[in-house]
């Protein structure tokens, strides 16, 4: 499956959800892992240009994802890509975009820091 980076040089991106754990499978509550073994997160950001606004809702391992990501925090993407998926259950096809990150960092403690010196 092809990936294609995303640009996110002049979008303004916060956090829209709190991060929650990639679930695999519905029936059983498995977690999604990586295939190293990482737990996969889901992170639902605020994905904002000059042209638009949109939430996209990111895959991205446990370790890239800042402790400290409440709704409204503003966050820097790393290694954002999006790959096209489509896959058939019960006769019905279904596709979309999916999209993944390396990491999701926090950029108010940034902030912070720089308004206090």
């Amino acid at each position: 499956m092809r990936q294609i980076p995303v640009d996110t040089t002049n979008a303004t991106v916060m956090v829209a959800k709190t991060p929650q754990p990639k679930i695999k499978d519905r029936r059983t509550g498995e977690i999604a892992l990586d295939k190293d073994g990482v737990t996969l997160m889901t992170v639902e950001v605020m994905f904002s240009t000059p042209d638009e606004v949109e939430i996209l809702k990111l895959t991205v391992p446990q370790p890239g994802v800042s402790e400290d990501l409440a709704m409204g925090t503003p966050v820097a993407l790393t290694g954002l890509v999006a790959s096209a998926w489509e896959n058939e259950f019960n006769g019905q096809k279904k596709h979309g975009i999916a999209f993944r990150a390396v990491a999701v960092t926090s950029l108010a403690s940034a902030a912070s820091q720089s308004k206090a010196a």
